[in-house]
């Protein structure tokens, strides 16, 4: 079994200068956990992820510590807010993850395992000649347990059938 079999499609994409207001509404709207950032030639150049608009902690450079940060921004006790607000006015290409790890359509099942225990990776891109063709979620795995029958409910997922990756 490969990517190819259990990947969600079409993929919803958006482009780099897609504020991140839309970001959020296209999640949002498809009821999904990521999109993948293309260019202006639909080649893949990012991604988004819900996790990237909740607050996490990262390394202070130069140092040990760690502190919690939100859209790439220190967070303070009175600034959370602040920087939600700005982000209103922020592009995809301020918050994507770049480089992205992705899959080609023949890529295995262990492969696919391996990586995103490794990782520690949610969702890949699925891609053919840089462009995003298809998404592989923890959710995409249980079609390995229960593929889907001609006429089954899994039918003609489309759109990532409306569950969050």
């Amino acid at each position: 079994m490969n990517a190819a079999e259990i990947m969600s499609q079409p993929v919803v994409t958006v482009r780099e200068d897609t504020t991140l207001e839309q970001v959020a509404r296209t999640m949002l709207d498809h009821r999904i956990g990521s999109v993948p950032v293309v260019d202006a030639d639909g080649k893949l150049v990012g991604i988004v992820s819900e996790s990237d608009f909740v607050g996490t902690e990262r390394g202070v450079p130069f140092t040990v510590f760690h502190a919690p940060s939100i859209l790439g921004q220190w967070i303070t006790k009175e600034g959370v807010e602040r920087i939600y607000e700005a982000a209103r006015r922020m592009t995809a290409r301020d918050i994507m993850s770049s480089p992205v790890e992705t899959l080609s359509e023949s890529t295995t099942v262990t492969d696919i395992v391996r990586r995103m225990i490794r990782k520690d990776l949610k969702r890949l891109p699925v891609v053919r000649e840089g462009r995003p063709v298809g998404m592989v979620t923890h959710h995409d795995m249980l079609r390995i347990v229960a593929p889907a029958d001609a006429g089954g409910a899994d039918a003609g997922h489309g759109v990532n059938a409306g569950r969050l990756n």
